[in-house]
């Protein structure tokens, strides 16, 4: 994905799940190229974390949790927020006990130093394949009848955080999808692996699937409504085991059997869903985008493009352009008129939105 710039800060993560380098976010110099910073997302041993990975193993040295995403920078608080991928071996926890920080975590660094702030980890000790790299949204707003600066995400494991992004206190944890593996959640606002939805030779049936209840589908939070948009999925997987001793790498495998989609408004302060909208059988690969004029555009699985109401999610307008969308929306401003873009298969569309910011 792209990086992310902070001032003289080129930042950037790296992916694939790799079984000889664990994950790293690194900030290069935009003018020399030189490396300024680079954190790993698993801790060396003997720091801070490192006894949330088994002492008599390497297994913390390609530890994995890739950096795939791209992150969000508050420059208020000079705060940086990255989330992280899965650990090595992937699907087999029982040669790495434990939390396994940093992986499948929100982090908060100084883009300066790379130093960490804080952290919240959405999925403990993963055997799931759920990165928790989905877009981080920051937005200031009231909780608990004080005003708060927040961080939100709707994690690939179908739960919802919100975490005050000053000091990474957790404030919210709820399910915005159908989860069947988790027993409860703990007194850090983690959700706890229910027994018998670890993966196993003979399989277990596990909702969502492993590609996650939303993924690198971007999400959006409209502070006009106080609701926080997320296109989400309904799907399962089978998770095997098919490593025995040592594993590494991939030690394991999924078949995902069936998935629909849908758009969901999540009122940020309890993660109650306020409204549903179905967009069809099969897995959505269009982000969301939500703007001023009281518009939320995105698509279906139908090859629509949508603008719905991000009061109520009734459909304003579509338009079917014939081929599914994979990315998000995105907008902007020329000679004083605002305009919506789509990527669809090869082609771009735009739209001019009139004055006013009604319908395209």
């Amino acid at each position: 994905m792209a990086p992310l710039v902070v001032r003289d800060h080129v930042i950037v993560g790296v992916s694939g799940d790799v079984t000889d380098i664990p994950g790293f976010l690194e900030s290069i110099d935009p003018k020399t190229g030189a490396v300024q910073w680079k954190w790993y997302t698993e801790p060396r041993p003997g720091e801070p974390g490192s006894e949330t990975w088994p002492t008599n193993s390497d297994a913390i040295l390609h530890g994995g949790a890739m950096t795939w995403m791209t992150g969000t920078y508050d420059p208020d608080l000079n705060l940086l927020y990255w989330g992280t991928g899965n650990p090595n071996p992937v699907l087999a926890g029982d040669e790495r006990p434990g939390d396994n920080l940093y992986t499948c975590s929100i982090v908060a660094l100084n883009p300066d130093t790379g130093k960490l702030v804080w952290y919240f980890q959405p999925s403990p000790h993963d055997v799931h394949d759920w990165d928790a790299v989905e877009t981080p949204i920051v937005f200031d707003a009231e909780f608990g009848g004080a005003p708060r600066k927040l961080v939100a995400q709707a994690s690939r494991n179908g739960f919802f955080f919100v975490l005050d992004r000053a000091t990474g206190e957790h404030l919210v944890t709820a399910p915005f999808i159908d989860v069947n593996w988790a027993s409860g959640v703990d007194s850090r606002g983690r959700p706890v692996l229910k027994a018998g939805y670890a993966p196993r030779p003979d399989g277990a049936l596990v909702e969502p699937a492993s590609d996650g209840a939303t993924n690198w589908l971007a999400p959006s939070f409209d502070p006009q409504t106080g609701l926080f948009y997320v296109s989400a999925r309904r799907s399962f997987s089978i998770y095997y085991l098919t490593t025995t001793g040592k594993p590494e790498g991939w030690a394991g495998r999924d078949a995902s059997l069936w998935a629909n989609s849908t758009i969901r408004a999540i009122d940020y302060r309890t993660g109650k869903i306020v409204w549903n909208h179905e967009i069809g059988e099969g897995d959505s690969g269009a982000g969301i985008l939500t703007t001023a004029g009281h518009l939320l555009f995105t698509a279906d699985v139908n090859s629509n493009i949508l603008a719905l109401d991000p009061v109520t999610g009734k459909t304003l307008w579509h338009l079917s352009v014939g081929d599914a969308t994979e990315n998000s929306p995105m907008t902007y401003e020329l000679d004083g008129r605002q305009y919506v873009l789509m990527a669809v298969h090869d082609e771009l569309f735009t739209f001019a939105l009139p004055e006013g910011m009604g319908r395209p």
